[in-house]
C-alpha cells in the first residue's frame, strides 16, 4: 500500500488540483481516496488499471465536492436572508461572532508550534504550499501533512461551533 501511495499520490493530487483549483481541497480529496483505498483494500476488486481506478475516484470526489459546495452556497444564502430579517439581533450576533472567532483562535493556539506556523501561513497569509515549504526549508509533503493534520484537529475540536452557528440563525 505504501508503494501505491508513493507512486500515485502526486499524480492524483495534481489531477485533483487541476479540477478544483484549490490546494487544500485537492489534498483533502487525495487523502480521502487513499484512505478509502486502504479501508476497502480487502473488498476492492481491481481487475483493471489501478491508475485509471484512482483517476476515476478523483473525478467522483471532485463532482461530490462541487455538488456539496453548491448545497453549502444555498444554505449560506438562506442564512444570509434569515440574518437580514433578524436585523434587530445584529448586536448580539456580532458579539457571538466575536466569541466564535476567539474560540477558533484558541483552538489554533493549542496546535503544535510548527503546525500553527504552517497553518497560519496557509490560511491567514494565503501562501501556497510551495511558498511555505521554500520559506521554512521543508518538503512540500511536510507542509501538506502539517496543514492536513491541523485541519483534522481543528475540525474535531471545533465541531460544536457548527451547532452554535445553526442556533444563531434559528433563534
Amino acid at each position: 500500500m505504501e508503494e501505491i501511495y508513493r507512486v500515485y499520490w502526486e499524480d492524483i493530487f495534481d489531477t485533483a488540483l487541476k479540477k478544483t483549483g484549490d490546494e487544500a481541497i485537492a489534498q483533502d480529496i487525495t487523502q480521502e481516496i487513499f484512505i478509502s483505498l486502504w479501508e476497502n483494500r480487502k473488498t476492492i476488486n481491481l481487475s483493471g488499471n489501478l491508475g485509471a481506478y484512482l483517476h476515476g475516484a478523483v473525478k467522483y470526489k471532485v463532482i461530490n465536492h462541487f455538488r456539496s459546495g453548491s448545497l453549502k452556497e444555498q444554505h449560506h444564502a438562506a442564512l444570509t436572508v434569515l440574518m437580514d430579517e433578524k436585523h434587530d439581533a445584529a448586536a448580539d450576533d456580532k458579539l457571538l461572532l466575536k466569541e466564535l472567532h476567539s474560540e477558533v483562535d484558541s483552538a489554533i493556539s493549542l496546535l503544535p508550534e510548527k503546525m500553527q506556523l504552517v497553518f497560519s501561513m496557509s490560511r491567514k497569509q494565503e501562501k501556497s504550499i510551495k511558498e511555505i515549504a521554500a520559506e521554512l526549508d521543508v518538503s512540500v509533503q511536510t507542509v501538506k501533512n502539517q496543514i492536513s493534520a491541523a485541519l483534522k484537529l481543528l475540525k474535531k475540536s471545533l465541531s460544536y461551533i457548527l451547532l452554535i452557528a445553526l442556533l444563531m440563525g434559528l433563534t
